[in-house]
């Protein structure tokens, strides 16, 4: 449980830079602050996955809530105003914990009001519950509620907008709404689902207003528009003196309120069934389980894994990356298998689809390296659960297609060299995990044959020879080794620096990058290395002492002149300081196995591991509340940045500290 007191509640600036998340397995969500105060255009109470994955749409944005006590109301909800935060229900916060999802508890007149969020698994619906309870003053007596006349009042916010835009006023929204018993349902644009909002409300006021001029402060700080209108159609009445609760379902589906209760025991059994099945007892790994869990969502009838939120979709690279983690790790080998099979279903010209666009278009081929992680993924399937069938019978014809492919060829210039190494690249595209761009500009181009695809090409090509010896497959057995000495050879050859004791970062022709950057670490940490023990304890080194820092590793070394300390200003020159410098948390996994691979036999090595990990353990209360945050600033004190929630993050401290522990 993460838990803020009302000491800690008073740090107004800190406060608003923690978020809450809740996901539903669609790939929707439920997104605030601790304060309810919304920072990010993305925040909201429902944004649902009209066409799962993608196509979302944030529905509702908040509910106004005030506590009328004997006649005097009083405020519990926070918004940023032009000047101003109004209402300031935040200074009557008393609480704020997840335990497992997000509570709040405003302390008003001596009565305690608990607030809970919950997302329903598989649905566009949230779920909100209030509970009142009584509270002794200073001299001891308790106050009654029934001696007194308490209502709750509630008016929904709504947008009704693609996620990544925002809404304003205007002469087109459909002002009806339909009112039945215990239902309220309202559908402002013909274009959009419907919003029906289940309760057990007294009493239903048919009154519409437009609130103006919202502000989103990280927005604003990001560069992006940062004000809204919002649309309240409607408001309900509870009276919590005669019941002294109330409950609300938001949901593109109609959902009787009645079932509130009954959705919070199944969801709370559900998550504890995916602690449980997971098998850990460390207190940090279960929370990055708990974590992973948010990232799995649906596509169609198979699986995939969200990028990161709030504004990722699921993406190739980071699916294949995140899965062992996420799934395997977690005991969840059968959503593997699913995941596995859907991105096989898309593989065309050899590669694997990099991008699901969030309108649901057609899926985007463009990466390099997205490919070579897919055969990585199938090799710890098999290492975790020694399921060859299943490879055999829906894998193995694919996997050995795409290294046909790409001996002759695909697209990008994406071929084999005579030198065994894999070579790419096109004018205008950035096709490595360093894919950030300004315009037409690409930052990181690394044409030719960057050092972390020759690394999982040669691991591609290993585990190849192993699925191919395994099915008794004589020829490609000797053809993937023979290929994989050939690419062997040659990287120790051109890739090795003899002046700095470490990798080039990229070799095209006759022209070697010596930029200090950690995509070397893979060609030490991947099952199958072409490295030398020797080698790869001075990469693990040379890593260690220029880019190593407490949540992860910078994208490039500080002494460098195109090194960028901070990740701040607007979209583009965010862009253009994306990979250079920038800390990622991800690359922690890959650096603290190769470590513990070359310091096998040291006493403190797995001491020294857990050590770099214990910042992370308070990350988990810092930005994302829970989960790991997707990059961070070059320099001290690392602010984090990007998605407060990133799936490879996740799923490689998990992979990490299992490793620790093996």
């Amino acid at each position: 449980m993460i838990r803020f007191t009302r000491e800690e509640l008073k740090d107004f600036d800190a406060v608003l830079a923690r978020e809450w998340l809740e996901t539903n397995g669609l790939g929707g969500f439920a997104s605030s602050t601790p304060y309810g105060l919304n920072t990010r255009r993305y925040h909201g109470l429902l944004v649902a996955a009209t066409h799962p994955p993608v196509g979302r749409m944030l529905l509702l944005s908040k509910f106004e809530e005030t506590l009328v006590i004997d006649g005097q109301r009083f405020e519990l909800s926070s918004n940023q105003y032009p000047g101003t935060i109004s209402p300031q229900g935040h200074k009557l916060l008393q609480e704020f914990r997840l335990d497992p999802f997000p509570v709040f508890t405003y302390n008003v007149e001596g009565f305690v009001l608990e607030k809970s969020i919950f997302m329903i698994d598989g649905e566009n619906s949230t779920v909100l519950q209030y509970r009142l309870r009584e509270e002794e003053n200073e001299a001891g007596e308790g106050y009654s509620s029934t001696a007194r006349n308490i209502q709750l009042e509630l008016r929904p916010l709504v947008s009704f907008r693609d996620y990544h835009s925002l809404a304003h006023e205007n002469d087109f929204i459909n002002r009806s709404i339909e009112v039945g018993q215990g239902l309220v349902s309202v559908k402002p644009y013909s274009d959009a689902p419907a919003l029906h909002v289940a309760h057990d409300a007294d009493e239903t006021e048919r009154s519409a207003y437009w609130y103006r001029n919202f502000e989103y402060r990280v927005e604003q700080e990001r560069g992006f528009d940062f004000r809204e209108d919002l649309y309240s159609p409607f408001a309900l009445r509870f009276d919590l003196s005669r019941r002294g609760s109330a409950s609300i379902i938001a949901s593109t589906d109609q959902r009787d309120a009645a079932r509130a209760d009954e959705y919070r025991r199944v969801e709370i059994e559900r998550r504890q069934e995916v602690i449980k099945r997971a098998g850990f007892e460390d207190e940090f790994l279960l929370s990055l389980v708990a974590a992973a869990d948010q990232f799995i969502v649906a596509r169609g009838a198979q699986k995939t894994i969200i990028a990161g939120y709030h504004w990722f979709s699921d993406w190739g690279r980071d699916t294949m990356i995140a899965l062992p983690g996420l799934t395997l790790l977690t005991g969840r080998a059968e959503i593997a298998r699913r995941i596995l099979l859907e991105f096989a279903q898309h593989v065309t010209g050899g590669m694997l689809p990099n991008r699901f666009p969030d309108a649901g278009e057609a899926p985007e081929y463009n990466t390099v390296d997205a490919t070579l992680w897919f055969f990585e993924a199938v090799r710890a399937l098999v290492e975790h659960t020694v399921d060859y069938e299943f490879v055999r019978a829906n894998l193995y014809d694919v996997l050995v297609d795409i290294i046909n492919r790409h001996v002759y060829g695909t697209r990008y210039n994406i071929r084999v060299d005579e030198d065994g190494l894999l070579s790419s690249g096109a004018d205008g595209m950035q096709l490595t995990w360093m894919d950030a761009r300004v315009r037409e500009r690409v930052i990181t181009p690394r044409r030719g044959k960057p050092v972390e695809i020759q690394a999982l090409w040669y691991n591609a090509l290993r585990v190849m020879e192993e699925l191919a010896r395994k099915f008794s497959d004589e020829t490609n057995e000797q053809r993937f080794g023979e290929m994989a000495s050939v690419a062997s050879e040659s990287f120790n050859r051109l890739f090795w620096n003899e002046e700095l004791n470490c990798l080039y970062d990229v070799v095209d022709g006759t022209e070697r990058d010596a930029s200090m950057r950690p995509n070397q670490i893979f060609a030490a940490s991947l099952p199958h290395t072409m490295l030398s023990y020797e080698r790869a304890l001075k990469v693990v080194e040379a890593v260690r002492s220029k880019l190593l820092t407490p949540y992860g590793l910078r994208s490039l070394a500080p002494d460098d002149p195109q090194y960028v300390a901070a990740y701040t200003g607007g979209p583009e020159e965010r862009d253009g300081k994306y990979h250079q410098g920038t800390v990622w948390a991800w690359l922690m996994g890959a650096f603290i196995i190769a470590y513990l691979k070359v310091h096998d036999e040291a006493l403190d090595a797995r001491g020294q591991a857990l050590k770099w990990l214990a910042p992370f353990q308070e990350h988990l209360r810092v930005a994302g509340l829970g989960s790991i945050s997707e990059i961070f600033d070059g320099d001290a004190p690392h602010t984090p940045r990007g998605c407060v929630a990133q799936a490879w993050s996740v799923a490689e401290l998990l992979r990490a500290a299992a490793y620790i522990q093996t």
